[in-house]
């Protein structure tokens, strides 16, 4: 049977000002667990914005907001949600979503959403160039 219900859909305005280049553009698809994104910090409009920190989950393989106190692998920074990222159900984190994970180029530090440590930048500085 066909749905006809009243919907409604959020959209997010793209903001790419922390990424200063696309030449040579580099990012891999990725799979983010929503369940390590905290709501009012990461996501507080539903999405999860472009330049996110991001690391990796080693048992899981999964990616969540990069931390450098994390004893799950993110601790280690791999780079960047390239474009921002809807949050499938915020009431269910369980629900994962796909993403694109930015890991090279030259990032503008001031314009990133949520600002990155020292050790997340070492981790990076193989790839990325911060200006």
């Amino acid at each position: 049977m066909t749905d006809i219900s009243v919907s409604k859909s959020t959209y997010a305005v793209e903001n790419l000002s922390w990424m200063l280049d696309e030449g040579g553009y580099e990012a891999e698809g990725i799979t983010l667990d929503i369940s390590t994104f905290t709501a009012g910090t990461h996501y507080p409009n539903g999405f999860i914005p472009s330049g996110t920190a991001i690391g990796k989950i080693t048992a899981t393989g999964l990616y969540g907001p990069y931390d450098d106190t994390a004893v799950d692998g993110r601790a280690v920074a791999r780079g960047f949600t390239a474009r921002y990222t809807k949050v499938p159900n915020p009431a269910n984190t369980a629900i994962d979503a796909g993403s694109a994970l930015r890991f090279a180029g030259v990032v503008k530090e001031s314009k990133l959403p949520i600002t990155i440590d020292a050790a997340g930048k070492v981790d990076l500085a193989s790839w990325i160039r911060f200006v």
